[in-house]
């Protein structure tokens, strides 16, 4: 049954792949060429609340940001102190203005607004799965990527304005999804308007050698098949996903019973990562869970960055948390 299972898929796969191949070698082509850096930290090993604090520090013209909950005394206290001297403007979940209610932020109207991203200068921009709280930096395993980049910090401030000038769950397509910055090759796409789980699946359809992943909440059926078919073909699938989000809607049972090596993570608090590694030289991160909600219904944000060395940084993330995880 599981071998028809594997040649039924297979075909609907290689059907998919190929009519993704012109839209894929168009982006290929149209590649904006960009100069920047690009930093991660991994929080609670690392200081991401003060890694957060010196980047909005930075700023000196304009903070932008785009957060579902500010909860971090400090970024609070940061962001109205910048108020004072710069342009500040600040878009939240509406569950969680009550944490930061000031003139200069403004919250979406309903579903979640689940971005962690600011842009500083108009050339910088924060993201990953963190969010500005004191469990997300000092408890929760997650992700901090700040880059500088004009063109990335051109597509997050569209994105941006979208939401300040009250288009939520909606909006256009990412302009230019596709960049170069000092050669490594990054894509960013917005939920729900990008599609962003037929991203994640076409990264992920690309695995010839292994995939890692760590997962808060893992519910989408496509992506989980991806990795199920993967593992059938002999790539090296490995995972960890968040304990408490294990349910009945949860792929973890199903990935675990087609024999994929997935683990429940081992930290007290929150594994709150949404994390793709690909052949150890692509990252898939952002504040995009793969579910049905994450892809649909709510505000988000993935980033895809195809470079040995940031891979080699978040596979040791993975060995990290992989290593603390619990075996089924």
């Amino acid at each position: 049954m599981l071998q028809k299972y594997h040649l039924v898929f297979l075909i609907a796969v290689l059907l998919f792949v190929s009519s993704c191949t012109s839209s894929a070698n168009t982006i290929e082509q149209q590649a904006a060429v960009d100069q920047g850096n690009i930093n991660v930290f991994f929080c609670p090993s690392e200081n991401c609340e003060s890694a957060l604090l010196e980047f909005l520090d930075s700023a000196e013209h304009s903070i932008h940001c785009a957060l579902f909950d500010i909860g971090l005394t400090s970024v609070q206290e940061k962001l109205l102190e910048k108020e004072k001297e710069i342009e500040v403007m600040v878009v939240t979940d509406d569950d969680y203005l009550k944490k930061f209610n000031h003139p200069f932020v403004k919250p979406d109207s309903h579903g979640l607004m689940h971005d962690k991203f600011c842009v500083i200068d108009g050339k910088k921009v924060s993201t990953g799965s963190m969010n500005p709280t004191g469990n997300d930096a000092h408890k929760n395993n997650n992700n901090l990527l700040l880059i500088e980049s004009v063109l990335l910090a051109e597509n997050y401030e569209d994105e941006f304005q979208e939401m300040w000038n009250g288009v939520f769950k909606k909006g256009n397509k990412v302009e230019k999804p596709s960049l170069l910055l000092n050669g490594k090759r990054i894509k960013n796409y917005f939920c729900p308007e990008d599609s962003c789980a037929e991203q994640v699946k076409e990264e992920l359809q690309k695995a010839e050698t292994s995939i890692y992943f760590m997962t808060f909440s893992f519910t989408h059926d496509g992506i989980a098949n991806i990795l199920l078919l993967k593992n059938l073909d002999g790539v090296e699938v490995k995972g960890v996903m968040e304990v408490k989000q294990i349910s009945e809607h949860s792929e973890f049972n199903r990935l675990m019973q087609n024999q994929v090596d997935v683990r429940k993570d081992g930290n007290k608090n929150n594994l709150h990562h949404k994390v793709f590694i690909i052949d150890g030289k692509t990252v898939v991160t952002g504040s995009f869970n793969p579910s049905a909600n994450g892809d649909q219904k709510n505000d988000e944000n993935v980033i895809i960055i195809e470079d040995a060395e940031m891979a080699k940084e978040f596979t040791e993330e993975f060995w990290k948390v992989y290593g603390e995880a619990a075996s089924p």
